[in-house]
């Protein structure tokens, strides 16, 4: 089997950094707050919180 990896570049404008830094801020703190209900979970009531789960939590 062959592995291969592709390694693209690309010049945003002013609008397009914008928009990707708000996007990306947003995925963090998605993730971060995931992280912390899974980390609470399992230290405090040794609870494994599941993808399932943490997927419900965002609506």
């Amino acid at each position: 089997m062959v592995q291969r990896a592709y390694r693209y570049r690309f010049y945003p404008d002013a609008e397009q950094e914008q928009l990707l830094r708000r996007t990306l801020g947003c995925t963090r703190l998605v993730y971060n707050k995931a992280l912390a209900a899974r980390t609470e979970g399992w230290y405090e009531r040794k609870e494994r919180i599941g993808y399932t789960q943490t997927s419900s939590m965002l609506t």
